[in-house]
C-alpha cells in the first residue's frame, strides 16, 4: 500500500481496504449532476456504492482495489447494508 492509503486508513479507523477483488456486476445510473455506480464483488452478497460527475467504464471482469466502509439504506422500508467506496482503482 503506498503512503496515501496508510494515512487515510489510520485517520479513518472504519475504513476498510480490499484488495485484487473481481467485479461481476457494475451499473450505472444517473441520478441530478452525479451518476451512482453499484458494483457486485465476487463472493460478497453486499452492494459497493459510489458516485462520479462522469460515467465511468464498465469494470465488469476487472480486479479493482477498493476503500470502503459500511453503511445502511433503507429501500422500500427494509434497512440494507451497502458498502460506500471511497475509493476505487483498477489491480
Amino acid at each position: 500500500m503506498n503512503k496515501k492509503l496508510d494515512k487515510l486508513l489510520k485517520t479513518h479507523q472504519k475504513l476498510i481496504h480490499s484488495e485484487n477483488q473481481k467485479v461481476v456486476s457494475h451499473v450505472q445510473r444517473a441520478k441530478d449532476d452525479w451518476i451512482l455506480n453499484t458494483v457486485m464483488i465476487e463472493g460478497c452478497d453486499v452492494a459497493f456504492k459510489f458516485q462520479r460527475k462522469k460515467k465511468y467504464k464498465s469494470l465488469v471482469g476487472a480486479q479493482v482495489n477498493l476503500t470502503y466502509y459500511p453503511q445502511t439504506d433503507t429501500v422500500a422500508g427494509f434497512e440494507i447494508e451497502v458498502m460506500k467506496v471511497v475509493r476505487i482503482k483498477i489491480a
